[in-house]
């Protein structure tokens, strides 16, 4: 099964409050919403996706917890980007001063904010050419670093803010660079 896309906009622009009920009185629906408006229902993952995101985030969790300089994010976070779209990287990071500059409740709902990092690991059900739009989506809405990793093909596709994507074929780990000072992801963790 793969993303299906439902334009309600003939009908009803849902503003950014109903979007949130509609997903509040949703939860078993996963849904993301495009820079037209447009509803994205997400298939669930399969085990061993569900796994390495796991084993990744963990390692983000443990990063962060050690360096404090931000807050980590799941893959059941949405996002308001700046170009009106409604996304849920499978993981994400923000710097704790911009974190801290959002307000309680705009924390508390989806947050108007691009995240500082995001990470797309592909599922089977995912689309490369979708999933690479998305990744230049983050770019384009101030994500300053991406990686977006294909398990099946052990590829590895790394954005950067106004650069070109690098490709990395089979890579033993990620560096998160100058945007997550320290971070290493060992990639045992994705290629098992």
């Amino acid at each position: 099964m793969t993303a299906v896309i439902v334009n309600l906009n003939p009908v009803i622009k849902l503003t950014d409050d109903q979007f949130y009920q509609l997903c509040r009185s949703n939860p078993d629906v996963k849904l993301e919403r495009n820079e037209l408006g447009e509803l994205i229902v997400m298939p669930p993952t399969g085990g061993e996706t569900g796994r390495c995101n796991a084993g990744i985030i963990v390692d983000f969790g443990i990063w962060n917890r050690q360096t404090k300089l931000g807050e980590v994010f799941d893959s059941s976070t949405c996002f308001k980007l700046p170009n009106g779209a409604d996304r849920s990287p499978d993981v994400s990071w923000i710097r704790q001063d911009r974190w801290d500059a959002l307000t309680s409740e705009e924390r508390e709902k989806f947050p108007p904010i691009a995240p500082d990092f995001v990470l797309e690991l592909m599922s089977p059900t995912d689309t490369l050419k979708e999933t690479q739009a998305k990744m230049q989506e983050y770019m384009e809405n101030e994500v300053k670093l991406g990686w977006l990793i294909n398990r099946k093909t052990r590829r590895v596709e790394i954005y950067r803010q106004g650069q070109g994507v690098e490709v990395l074929e089979s890579p033993t780990e990620l560096s998160g660079e100058d945007v997550l000072p320290g971070f290493v992801l060992n990639m045992q963790i994705v290629w098992g």
